[in-house]
C-alpha cells in the first residue's frame, strides 16, 4: 500500500507540473507500446507478460477501434487513435503507464503542436492496478473503463468519480458465491485470498454474505505470486489440518498457480474447490495435471460472447503459445469486455460531439459515458448504473475432463436485477463433483440427534458444537436443537384445553336450544349461559402458558386466569343465591326473596368480577409479571419462567377467588336439602367441594414445585377445576335433556314438593 500511495502521489506531482508547463515534457518513462495516431486518442493499459490470452486483449482493443473507424454511423469523419502500454500486472507500472498516457506521446515530434489528449482509458486488468490508475487520474475526471477489475471498492464514486467497468462488481459475485454455498448446504468452508485489493475485498464481501446464512469460514489463507515457498507451504498445511471439504479461492490465476502446484504435489484430494472469475477459466491452470486435485471445481465467470469477425484480424499475429486458444473467438469473456468498453467510449464521444454545442471539450467526458445506453450488434445492452457498474450476469462453470483435456462446462446462470433480487439456476444433475456424482458435504459438527442438544465449543465458530444428552425431565424434540422442552407435551395441553372449550360450547348450544324446557328454566338460563361463557374462557387460559415466556404472555396468563375464574365463581354465587331465595320465598312473610330478580343477579356477577379486575389492574400497574431466567434450581441449565412480580398480588387474586368459592359452598350447603326433585344446590355443593379441594392442594404444590413444574401444577389446577365445575353443574341437566327427556317436565322437577303437599 505504501508503494501504491507513493506512485499516486508521484502521478499527481507530474500531472501538476505538466499542467503548469503546458506541453513541455519534464521527463519520460521508458514504456514502449502500441501506437496509432488519430483525431481522438484512447489509451489502453494491459497486464501483458507474454503473447498469450492477455495479449489478445490488446488486439481486441485495436480491432474494436478499427471497426469503429470503418463504421460511418459512429463518429463519422473522425478517426480514433490508440496508445497501448503494458503494466506487467504491477500497480506501480500501471501508474507509470497512466502518467505516460497523460503526457506527450513519445512518437510525436517535440517540435510539433500539442497532440490531442487521451479522451479515455481502457484500463486495467487487476483491481489493484485500477485503484492506482483511478486514484491518479480520477481527480482530473479522465474516464477509465476497466474490463477485468471487479473489486467492490471501485464503486465508490466519491473516491473514483470517473471509473467505469464492463465486468460486474465483486459485490454481486460475493452474492452469487453465497447463493451457491446455500444451494448445496455447505456450512463449514475455507477461503484463500490474494494479498491485494481484489482478494481481500472479495473475501470480505463473501464472508459478510455467508454470515447471514449461518455459514462459518474455518480459515482464510493468503498467497501472492511473489511469496516465498515457505509461505505457500504454510497455507498448504492450513488446508491439510482443517476439516473443511469446500474451499473458495478468490484470487487471480497468476497468484493461485504456485499454490495449485503444491496442492497437486502433496496429493491433497477430496476438496471441492469454488473459484472466482479470475482463475476458474484460466488457461495456465486448466491442465490434466492440475485437474488431479482441482477436478470438479465450480465457479462464476462473466458471460461469454462470440466475435466472428475477430478471427481474420488475429490471423496476422503469431502468438508464441497455445495458438488454438488464441484464435478461439467463439467463447470470449474478458476480450468481450474490452470490446464493449471501447464501443462505450465511442458512443459517449459521439454523443459529446454531435449532440452538444460546438466547443464542448472532449477531455473529461465522464458525464457522457455515464449516460451511455445502447444495444450492440450482438444484442447485448451496454450501460452503467450510478456506480459505474454494469448489470450482474454470470455463468456457472464446472471443470470436467473430456478426452484428456480440461473443459469449462457451463451448467447454470446467476443474474441480478436493478432492485437487488437475484436468480440462481443450475443443472445439478450434470455437475461433476470432486467426489463423483455425490454432492460433497462440509460441516464442522454433525446434527445432534433427538434426545441431545447443541453445546457451543469455547473458542470455536457457531458451526462447531458438541452434542450433550438432555437433562432429566427434558427432551429435544428435533435434531440440531439448541434448547430443550419440558417433558409434558404442549400438544396434550392444547388438546385438553380445546376439548374442554368445545364441550362448553356444545353445552351452551344445548341450553340455548332447550331454553324453554322446565330443567333449563329451573336453573336460570341467563346465569347458566354466563357461567358457560366464563368456563369457556377458563379452558383457554392454559394456552397462554405454552411457548417461550414473553412480557405480554406473562401478564396475560395470571390476570386472565384471575378474572375468568372470578367471573365463573360469581355466576355460581348468583345461582346459589337464587336457589336459596327461591326456597325462602315459599315461607309466608318473606319479602327479600321476591326482590332478588334478574337485575340483582347481574349486579352481583358484575360487582364481584369488578373487584377482581381492580386487583389485577393494580397488580399490572404497580409490579407486573415478567419473563425471568432462573439459575437457582440447577447450575447446569437456565429455566425460563414467568416471575409473578408481586407474590402478594398473586395470592390476593387466588385469595379473592377462594373467598367467593367458600361463600358459594356455605350457601349451597345450606340449601342442599331443598324439597325438589331437581335440587341444583346439591350439584353446586359438590362442584364447590371439588373446586376448593383442587385449589387448597394447589398452594403447597405450587410453592414446593421447582422451576418448570410450577407451570404444570398451575395448568393442572385450572383444567381440573374447570372440568369439575362443568361436569358437576351441567352434566345432570344434559343427561335429563338428551338421555331422559321424559323427566324434563314441570311435574317431575317439582315432584318432591307435590308429594309432600298431598
Amino acid at each position: 500500500m505504501q508503494e501504491l500511495k507513493g506512485a499516486i502521489n508521484l502521478s499527481l506531482f507530474v500531472l501538476c507540473l505538466n499542467t503548469v508547463s503546458g506541453c513541455d515534457l519534464l521527463g519520460r518513462f521508458n514504456m514502449p507500446g502500441l501506437f496509432k495516431q488519430g483525431d481522438i486518442m484512447i489509451g489502453g493499459i494491459f497486464p501483458v507478460s507474454k503473447k498469450d490470452l492477455t495479449f489478445r486483449w490488446t488486439q481486441v482493443m485495436i480491432f474494436a477501434i478499427e471497426e469503429i473507424n470503418n463504421d460511418p454511423a459512429v463518429l463519422p469523419n473522425i478517426s480514433l487513435g490508440y496508445r497501448i502500454l503494458n503494466s506487467c500486472a504491477s500497480p506501480t507500472n500501471a501508474v507509470r503507464a497512466a502518467l505516460t498516457l497523460a503526457s506527450r506521446p513519445e512518437e510525436i515530434d517535440l517540435d510539433s503542436p500539442c497532440p490531442p489528449a487521451m479522451s479515455a482509458l481502457i484500463a486495467e486488468g487487476g483491481s489493484s492496478q485500477s485503484l492506482a490508475v483511478a486514484g491518479a487520474l480520477g481527480p482530473f475526471h479522465v474516464p477509465i473503463v476497466s474490463y477485468f477489475s471487479t473489486c467492490a471498492c471501485l464503486s465508490n464514486r466519491a473516491k473514483y468519480p470517473s471509473f467505469f467497468r464492463t465486468i460486474p462488481s465483486d459485490y454481486f459475485q460475493a452474492k452469487a458465491l453465497a447463493a451457491l454455498v446455500k444451494r448445496f448446504g455447505w456450512q463449514w468452508i475455507g477461503a484463500i485470498q490474494s494479498d491485494n485489493d481484489y482478494g481481500r475485498n472479495g473475501i470480505l464481501a463473501f464472508i459478510q454474505e455467508v454470515k447471514k446464512l449461518g455459514v462459518c469460514v474455518a480459515f482464510v489463507g493468503t498467497v501472492l505470486r511473489t511469496y516465498s515457498k515457505d509461505k505457500i507451504l504454510d497455507v498448504v498445511e492450513m488446508i491439510k489440518k482443517s476439516t473443511v471439504r469446500v474451499i473458495l479461492a478468490f484470487i487471480p490465476e497468476g497468484d493461485f498457480y504456485p499454490l495449485m502446484e503444491e496442492v497437486v504435489k502433496q496429493n491433497i484430494t477430496g476438496i471441492q474447490w469454488i473459484g472466482s472469475e479470475a482463475w476458474i477459466t484460466g488457461s495456465q491452470s486448466s491442465t490434466p495435471e492440475i485437474y488431479q486435485a482441482f477436478g470438479g471445481a465450480l465457479g462464476f465467470v462473466v458471460q461469454k460472447m462470440a466475435i466472428p469477425n475477430l478471427k481474420p484480424f488475429l490471423t496476422n499475429i503469431s502468438p508464441y503459445t497455445d495458438p488454438n486458444a488464441f484464435f478461439n473467438v467463439m467463447d470470449l469473456r474478458v476480450s468481450y469486455n474490452v470490446f464493449k468498453g471501447v464501443h462505450a467510449i465511442a458512443h459517449a464521444l459521439h454523443q459529446l460531439l454531435f449532440c452538444q454545442p460546438v466547443g464542448e471539450k472532449m477531455f473529461g467526458n465522464k458525464q457522457n459515458i455515464s449516460k451511455v445506453n445502447f444495444r450492440n450488434q450482438f444484442g447485448d445492452d451496454v450501460f452503467f448504473d450510478v456506480n459505474g457498474d454494469p448489470p450482474a450476469s454470470y455463468d456457472i462453470i464446472n471443470w470436467q475432463l473430456t478426452d484428456g483435456q480440461v473443459q469449462h462446462v457451463t451448467l447454470g446462470h446467476f443474474a441480478s436485477d436493478a432492485i437487488g433480487n437475484y436468480r440462481l439456476s443450475i443443472q445439478e444433475e450434470e455437475i461433476v463433483w470432486r467426489t463423483g456424482k455425490t454432492v460433497p458435504t462440509s460441516v464442522c459438527s454433525n446434527y445432534c440427534p433427538a434426545g441431545t442438544r447443541k453445546a457451543q465449543i469455547k473458542g470455536k465458530p457457531s458451526c462447531c458444537f458438541d452434542c450433550i444428552t438432555c437433562a432429566d425431565g427434558t427432551i429435544a424434540n428435533s435434531t440440531g436443537i439448541r434448547s430443550m422442552y419440558v417433558i409434558f407435551s404442549k400438544h396434550t395441553i392444547t388438546i385438553v384445553s380445546l376439548l374442554g372449550a368445545s364441550l362448553t360450547l356444545a353445552t351452551m348450544i344445548v341450553f340455548l336450544h332447550y331454553r324453554e324446557t322446565p330443567v333449563i328454566k329451573a336453573s336460570n338460563s341467563e346465569l347458566s349461559c354466563f357461567l358457560l361463557f366464563s368456563l369457556f374462557l377458563c379452558f383457554l387460559c392454559p394456552l397462554t402458558f405454552l411457548g417461550r415466556p414473553t412480557l405480554w404472555t406473562c401478564m396475560l396468563r395470571h390476570t386472565a386466569f384471575g378474572v375468568t375464574f372470578a367471573l365463573c365463581i360469581s355466576c355460581v354465587l348468583g345461582k346459589t343465591i337464587i336457589v336459596v331465595t327461591a326456597f325462602k320465598a315459599t315461607i309466608p312473610g318473606n319479602k327479600f326473596a321476591g326482590q332478588f330478580g334478574p337485575a340483582q343477579q347481574r349486579i352481583i356477577v358484575c360487582f364481584c368480577t369488578l373487584i377482581q379486575i381492580v386487583i389485577c389492574v393494580l397488580w399490572l400497574n404497580l409490579k407486573p409479571p415478567f419473563p425471568d431466567m432462573v439459575f437457582k434450581y440447577s447450575n447446569k441449565k437456565i429455566i425460563l419462567e414467568c416471575n409473578t412480580g408481586s407474590e402478594a398480588a398473586f395470592y390476593a387474586v387466588l385469595g379473592y377467588i377462594g373467598i367467593l368459592a367458600i361463600i358459594c359452598l356455605v350457601l349451597a350447603f345450606l340449601g342442599r336439602k331443598l324439597p325438589d326433585n331437581f335440587n341444583e344446590a346439591k350439584f353446586i355443593t359438590f362442584s364447590m367441594l371439588i373446586f376448593c379441594a383442587v385449589w387448597i392442594t394447589f398452594i403447597p404444590a405450587y410453592v414446593s414445585s421447582p422451576g418448570k413444574f410450577t407451570v404444570a401444577v398451575e395448568i393442572f389446577a385450572i383444567l381440573s377445576s374447570a372440568i369439575g365445575l362443568l361436569l358437576s353443574i351441567f352434566a345432570p341437566k344434559c343427561f335429563i335433556i338428551l338421555i331422559k327427556p321424559e323427566k324434563n317436565t314441570k311435574k317431575h322437577v317439582m315432584g318432591k314438593t307435590l308429594n309432600k303437599k298431598i
